[in-house]
């Protein structure tokens, strides 16, 4: 399975915009820009759909390891936060923390601490924020 997401930016970058879309549609050349990254333009920013991916991937594979243990959650909220620091290189996402709260009847914490770990370990989006990055660059 390929997903895929597209970007285009016109302009420097500070000054410049751009809008992002995926195949599903769900983004439609949705704007985003230094003042939507950095400052509170409405928009949206890399960090902002990092933090979507990771708190959804994480929280659906949390369902799946608590399903494939017996248990079934009523209610899993999850809040990804995001933290983009500045270093000798540039910018960096030093940190995604994640912040779960469950219902689960008849679990008790010690297992869903396991299961939980287990899924934030194996979960596509924390494995890609691990993971081995590939580049194909070409001017036209």
């Amino acid at each position: 399975m390929i997903r895929k997401a597209r970007a285009a930016w016109r302009g420097n970058g500070r000054d410049g915009s751009g809008d992002l879309s995926t195949d599903s549609g769900v983004l439609a050349n949705t704007p985003y820009s230094f003042k939507t990254r950095f400052e509170s333009e409405k928009g949206t920013n890399p960090e902002e759909l990092l933090a979507a991916a990771h708190a959804g991937c994480f929280t659906m594979a949390l369902a799946f390891r608590l399903q494939q243990a017996g248990y079934a959650p009523a209610e899993l909220n999850t809040e990804a936060a995001i933290t983009l620091e500045q270093d000798k290189q540039g910018f960096r996402v030093s940190l995604s923390a994640l912040t779960l709260r469950a219902c689960a009847p008849n679990l008790d914490q010690d297992t869903f601490a396991r299961l939980a770990q287990d899924a934030e370990k194996n979960c596509p989006v924390s494995r890609v924020l691990r993971a081995e990055i590939t580049l194909d660059a070409k001017l036209v």
